[in-house]
């Protein structure tokens, strides 16, 4: 009757039929579950549902070490939830990702000698959705690799029709409720991507640069950026200053300037910090927020200085076409000449917005971009938070994110970009108004009558995952979308909150009316043995097929997650991995000894057990019963330490080493007991342990000498 395992265990040749067999079972699907496990189960009504929705992961490149780590939680929640009988469903997709996938692209086009701006929109257009397709094909099969549970039947892709028609839907109800605007705002413009970036997009870095001090007049005025003041032509102070009381707004001044002869304008505004500088500052309203803010209050002209490429205008007379990195000095060099150079501050800490792809500077740009108010869509949100209609884990993260509700800004969803969702709209040729025409028929401007160009402006890449709960389940009418929503968790990174998460919150209350998700799990970084963050420049970033080849996915899964609370980074050594790879071992060879020692099937109703025997049998209730806690309550890091600690130090070291003399004579009187109790205990263990370890419980269980079974993955939890 005994079943004899191999020797040792060996990931490679298991892991991928263990996968087989699951898929093919349709278990990963809610509708495969009644017929077999819910009936087993003894469930007679309709089962609860618990629902996640994988992040769409961007299909520009394969899958690393942060991917593993969702994979893996989302994976123990939804294999825990099923094997507690719920009608589960994780549901897997992937991002087009616009921008940054054509950023991918575009180093691609670089190291092949090409540039995007010499190539025709559509053969771009064409060629990044080939490199994509191809990429969501690897990042499905590595995803499989991870083990993940998810049902590939509902598999979603943002670019998919019913996906691009919901956001569509989305965009013209959001224009009929007066929430989306198009005009000339200040933008923040990448001058190598050529497009616009959301706040989000830009990083604040800060750098030590020179600050000129300048005699504009009878004032001194402060700046690091002489390249942007050749339009500057008013100079501004706050009301209550009173150095500068004797200068009435509205006053006229005569002076010299950079390239000759100006007039300049006094503004009196509160804006103007008195501490800062001289408490004088002129303004260049093309090329900075503030300054644009003072203008648009004040009805003041605004004038380019610097184009889009980088270069400056004709404006600045001499210097036009150079790059600003060219002709700061220069510049710098006549004002001193004309004596126009007070002094210069050599040690000014500043931060200065980059672009969070390629760190360029990003340059202020008055540009004409569709726009969504956000305040509307924001309070529905704050309200809902706070009534704790959405629990975030960790909890510091609610108070972050209510914070960034209530100071959040107008969102400028245009990016000049082929790759993505076009905007459905219209510009007109003559009046440049922009019409939204989601269903393609406008054919004449509205306003004024004249000719219309389609819009070549593609949305930003948060404004259709944003809508990624909903849309992926089919809203409004579809059986999923009425069955599984709102879905029970969100699962991703603490640093995308503010991208996603608060969008996808914000939308999900203003399209159905719901929250989108019950609970907000957010994980930390994974980061390098050193405790650095991954990057492709830094040559660090870990590959999970790398180490799930070396060690087996187990072995790589519980690394991940033993210790790792949610919310903190997690240094990932590969020493830690190997660990894993011993106690993959370990319940090997453990599973191997009782098998090979039970000639009787393992009967869970046994219980002609000596006291010994039920005490061991108690404690491992109690210890299940912990753990079942721990997992309700997302804890994780904590459930699988203890059934780590459990199994090896209990189960291997106590237990077996007590019952081995009994299970091994045939007439002991204790035998049956004995294999019955290390057997149950084993079965028991493999349980608690397939969340976490699934390939390895899967195949030791498919030798259980059971009376009856079908695949652990749909057993009944302890």
């Amino acid at each position: 009757m005994s079943t004899e395992l191999p020797k040792t265990y060996s990931p490679k040749e298991t892991e991928d039929k263990i996968y087989k067999l699951w898929e093919e079972s349709g278990f990963f699907s809610p509708e495969g579950l009644p017929s077999v496990a819910l009936a087993k189960k003894g469930k007679i009504s309709e089962p609860e549902s618990f629902t996640i929705i994988m992040p769409p992961t961007n299909a520009n490149g394969s899958l690393h070490a942060g991917h593993g780590l969702v994979l893996t939680i989302e994976d123990i929640m939804t294999r825990y939830k099923r094997m507690r009988g719920y009608k589960t469903l994780w549901l897997p997709g992937l991002d087009h990702a616009g921008f940054e996938t054509q950023v991918v692209y575009e180093k691609k086009l670089e190291k092949e000698g090409r540039s995007r701006f010499q190539m025709d929109r559509q053969q771009l257009y064409d060629e990044i959705l080939e490199f994509t397709l191809n990429n969501k094909k690897n990042i499905e099969d590595q995803t499989r690799k991870m083990g993940a549970s998810c049902d590939w039947l509902r598999e979603k892709f943002t670019l998919d029709k019913d996906i691009v028609e919901t956001v569509y839907e989305t965009f013209e109800k959001m224009t009929n409720d007066n929430l989306v605007y198009r005009g000339k705002k200040i933008i923040n413009w990448c001058s190598k991507h050529q497009t616009s970036l959301s706040d989000l997009e830009t990083n604040d870095i800060e750098q030590k640069d020179n600050f000129y001090y300048l005699q504009y007049g009878p004032f001194v005025i402060a700046t690091a950026r002489p390249e942007t003041k050749f339009g500057d032509k008013y100079v501004v102070m706050h009301p209550d200053d009173e150095r500068y009381k004797s200068y009435k707004d509205g006053r006229k001044i005569d002076l010299e300037w950079i390239n000759g002869p100006i007039t300049a304008t006094i503004i009196k505004d509160k804006a103007i910090d008195m501490a800062f500088g001289t408490g004088v500052m002129t303004i260049t309203p093309w090329h900075d927020s503030i300054d644009f803010e003072i203008a648009e209050r004040h009805g003041l002209e605004k004038e380019q200085i610097i184009d889009f490429h980088g270069k400056l205008l004709p404006i600045a007379g001499e210097f036009a076409g150079m790059s600003v990195s060219k002709a700061r000095p220069l510049i710098v060099e006549k004002l001193k000449s004309k004596g126009l150079l007070v002094k210069i501050d050599e040690d000014y800490k500043h931060a200065v917005k980059k672009c969070y792809k390629c760190e360029s500077v990003i340059e202020p740009q008055i540009k004409d971009q569709w726009f969504l108010k956000m305040k509307t869509l924001a309070e529905p949100a704050i309200k809902a938070i706070e009534n704790g209609d959405i629990v975030f884990i960790p909890e510091h993260y609610k108070k972050i994110s209510l914070h960034w509700l209530k100071n959040i800004l107008d969102w400028n969803i245009s990016r000049q970009i082929a790759w993505g969702i076009p905007i459905p709209a219209k510009i007109c040729v003559q009046c440049d108004e922009g019409i939204v025409d989601t269903r393609d028929k406008i054919t004449a401007c509205p306003k004024c009558g004249g000719d219309i160009r389609p819009e070549t402006d593609t949305f930003d890449t948060w404004f259709s995952s944003g809508q990624w709960p909903f849309a992926s389940l089919g809203y409004p009418d579809s059986k999923d979308y009425k069955t599984f929503f709102p879905t029970d968790v969100m699962e991703t990174a603490g640093e995308i909150i503010f991208f996603w998460v608060a969008r996808m919150i914000m939308f999900s209350l203003y399209i159905t009316g719901k929250v989108p998700f019950k609970t907000v799990y957010l994980h930390g970084l994974v980061l390098d043995a050193k405790g650095q963050k991954m990057s492709k420049s830094r040559g660090n970033v870990i590959n999970p097929l790398d180490f799930t080849d070396k060690y087996g996915t187990d072995a790589f899964r519980m690394g991940l997650v033993i210790g790792n609370t949610p919310g903190t980074s997690l240094a990932l050594a590969e020493n830690r991995i190997k660990g894993y790879m011993h106690f993959a071992n370990k319940i090997w060879n453990v599973a191997r000894f009782v098998l090979m020692n039970i000639n009787t099937n393992i009967d869970p109703e046994f219980n002609s057990y000596n006291e010994k025997q039920k005490e061991y049998l108690n404690e491992l209730a109690e210890i299940a019963k912990e753990i079942t806690d721990d997992m309700d309550n997302f804890r994780f890091y904590i459930a699988s330490e203890k059934i780590y600690h459990y199994f090896w130090h209990t189960f291997a070291d106590k237990i077996i080493e007590d019952q081995k003399n009994s299970v091994k004579n045939p007439a002991d009187k204790d035998n049956t007991a004995s294999q019955q109790l290390l057997g149950n205990i084993l079965l028991t263990c493999l349980k608690l342990l397939h969340p976490f370890m699934p390939f390895i419980t899967e195949e030791i269980y498919s030798k259980l000498p059971l009376p009856q079974k079908t695949l652990l993955m749909i057993e009944n939890w302890p």
